[in-house]
């Protein structure tokens, strides 16, 4: 194979020309001192490809087929010219200079509020996968199917919709997408031409920012207080852009976990139908609410302007990469024609997974069982940050959710933690990551849910060393 790359090479930067002859098999495996076997196999391999023509008695020669280089008329370039394998010559849409979410090699990653995986029982796990694919073979369910999900799953979701968050919802308002943050992204898609404009709360989630940027939106910020979205920006916004659609988190707002207030969340719909934009409803974490009854989905009362994204990966754990969007069906089939470009279906495996863990009521226990240890690790969290960094910061123990939402009374310690972090093998989002505008405050968003109570301590012990002038 590396004769036969070589001699590929040789060809494409024109030093070896359409019907030049190769040495005898027998000389360049001399000169390359490796068995006559060996390159007689090679040039068998190039003829068959089309890059070698055999001439009979007179030997192996380059295809007159094949077009002439450049070489053949520059015989002063260097030879031994090469190409990196990490070098291209082709523009392309590079990746934004941020560092990814999860780093490589040894770090403590301080997640932005993602369940603990170790406390779902990898039996039943196990289980629930041997059974779906079991029932997969048997019922001849392993083939390309529909992109819009599983059946089973779409029917389990739309009735944990239904009996849990209000939202009179079939199967067919549902599709499966690989974790909510692909929902988002196909929402995208399916709303936005370049030059429209998706409104954001100036602290907001930023890969969704990043989605809709990717699709050609004009990003326009408004604001943000104790109360959720400053409905009155929303309208100020409208009246001067093309508004195509708003990203909001209202039960727990990402990333200051604030839940929007019932009169705002009516404004905000009114001024949907008043400028006819689409409301995109991220509720990542429903489930966990520690207080009082959590408000209702804004989809449960307004399915007509909402386009509701949710995940499973919260409710179980991330790995399984399970999401959906619940819409009207002719905005569902939309998002299945995305879903074919790009991925054709999902995994129908662990669909049937998530189905059988959902209708089995399985996810119900975990939660019910779940709930009460991030609620005890939220409090002993709290009692954590007050004893290593609460003269330095103001924060809300959250009503619900799985992370806090810091404030620094003084941006100077903030500076010291996230330049000194990395040293300590701690990696977070930047406090940048959630500003959509340069007005926006800074802040941390740590997640509480994925630390049992020691590692918690250790982690902002950490963190408090940071801060050390």
């Amino acid at each position: 194979m590396q004769i036969a790359h070589g001699l590929v090479h040789e060809i494409e930067r024109g030093r070896l020309q359409p019907g030049d002859y190769l040495p005898s098999s027998r000389d360049l495996a001399d000169a390359l001192e490796v068995n006559r076997k060996t390159i007689v196999t090679a040039y068998e391999e190039l003829i068959a490809q089309g890059w070698l023509a055999s001439a009979g008695t007179r030997g192996t020669r380059v295809s007159t087929s094949l077009p002439r280089g450049e070489m053949a008329t520059t015989p002063h370039l260097p030879v031994a010219t090469t190409i990196a394998p990490d070098d291209t010559e082709f523009p392309f849409l590079a990746a934004p200079d941020r560092p990814i979410a999860i780093p490589v090699g040894h770090w403590h990653k301080l997640d932005e509020g993602v369940p603990d995986g170790r406390l779902l029982p990898a039996d039943l796990l196990a289980r629930a996968y041997r059974k779906a694919t079991e029932e997969a073979a048997r019922t001849n369910s392993l083939s390309y199917r529909d992109p819009r999900g599983s059946p089973d799953l779409r029917r389990a979701i739309a009735d944990m919709l239904r009996r849990q968050r209000g939202l009179m919802v079939s199967a067919d308002h549902i599709c499966i997408t690989r974790g909510s943050q692909m929902g988002v992204f196909l929402t995208a898609r399916i709303l936005i031409r370049p030059g429209d404009a998706v409104l954001v709360e100036r602290l907001t989630y930023e890969p969704a920012v990043a989605a809709f940027r990717a699709c050609g939106a004009e990003i326009v910020t408004v604001g943000l207080d104790e109360d959720g979205v400053d409905v009155s920006d929303v309208e100020r916004a409208c009246r001067k852009h093309r508004v195509r659609a708003i990203f909001v988190t209202p039960h727990h707002q990402f990333p200051t976990t604030v839940s929007m207030r019932p009169d705002r969340r009516l404004r905000l719909l009114e001024l949907a139908r008043q400028f006819g934009f689409a409301v995109i409803e991220d509720d990542y974490d429903h489930e966990f609410h520690f207080g009082a009854q959590p408000l209702l989905p804004m989809a449960s009362y307004a399915p007509a302007r909402v386009i509701y994204a949710g995940s499973m990966s919260k409710l179980l754990v991330p790995a399984l990469r399970i999401g959906y969007i619940a819409a009207a069906p002719q905005v569902i089939d939309a998002l299945a024609y995305q879903i074919s470009l790009i991925d054709g279906m999902g995994n129908s495996i662990t669909e049937l997974v998530a189905a059988h863990l959902l209708q089995s009521g399985e996810v119900r226990r975990h939660i019910r069982k779940t709930a009460q240890i991030y609620a005890a690790r939220r409090d002993a969290f709290a009692r954590s940050l007050d004893a290593t960094l609460g003269d330095l910061i103001d924060y809300r123990v959250p009503d619900g959710g799985l992370a806090f939402w810091l404030r620094f009374r003084d941006l100077a310690a903030l500076d010291r933690i996230e330049a000194r972090a990395p040293a300590l093998g701690l990696s977070f989002a930047s406090s940048h990551s959630y500003a959509a505008d340069d007005s926006a405050e800074r802040g941390l968003r740590l997640g509480f849910a994925s630390l049992d109570e020691k590692e918690a301590r250790a982690v902002l012990q950490a963190l408090q060393d940071c801060t050390h002038n």
